[in-house]
């Protein structure tokens, strides 16, 4: 793949990557609530989940999802509801701190949280069909649509980092505002999963 290709590649896919949504939403609540550490691995489940939605996309396969209206809103309906749940559940949550109870989340509940948020939002896998194939190199198409999957997951996870960080500040700025910022992130949640169900897919 040639050099200006990745030099082009890189911002733009870090942009996509930095682009404030569900999943990087759940890094910045959960740093903000266990820790860096703990969102960091919390935020490896969307790799898990992205990781096989990019092979699908380099088999052809994720045209389907691009192309088919009705597969497109069966997974945005689903991804929308559970967008809807997880916000009730940090609001619910939050109810709960301000009582005095803990609000802390197992790793393997968060660590599937984020599975299922990035499974969950059909614009993902539309993402790899119609991004990655403008970088694409047609004479070497499958390393090098490889090559484009593994930078996507590693800059991925600098955005996990990078929202972690942030949310954990925000957390010491503000400790004792903590349940209000739980708060906010399920009231953002909603939000999120309320537009996702509202949205149109392109033609």
């Amino acid at each position: 793949m040639p050099l200006e290709t990745l030099l082009l590649f890189l911002p733009a896919c870090f942009a996509l990557n930095l682009a404030f949504g569900p999943n990087n939403l759940l890094s910045l609540t959960n740093a903000a609530r266990q820790g860096v550490g703990f969102a960091v691995l919390a935020g490896s489940g969307r790799l898990i989940a992205f990781a096989p939605m990019i092979a699908i996309s380099a088999a052809g396969l994720g045209l389907l999802l691009a192309t088919s209206a009705v597969v497109f809103n069966i997974v945005k309906l689903l991804g929308a509801a559970y967008l809807i749940y997880l916000g009730v559940r940090l609001l619910l949550s939050a109810s709960k701190a301000s009582l005095g109870a803990s609000a802390t989340l197992p790793l393997v509940s968060a660590f599937r949280q984020e599975c299922l948020v990035a499974l969950g939002n059909p614009k993902a896998i539309l993402i790899f069909t119609a991004f990655f194939p403008q970088f694409v190199s047609p004479e070497s198409y499958w390393q090098s649509f490889a090559l484009l999957g593994a930078l996507f997951l590693v800059l991925e996870l600098i955005a996990i980092a990078l929202y972690a960080c942030l949310g954990r500040f925000v957390a010491k700025a503000a400790a004792q505002r903590l349940v209000w910022l739980t708060r906010a992130s399920g009231f953002a949640m909603i939000a999120f999963g309320s537009l996702l169900a509202l949205s149109r897919r392109e033609a």
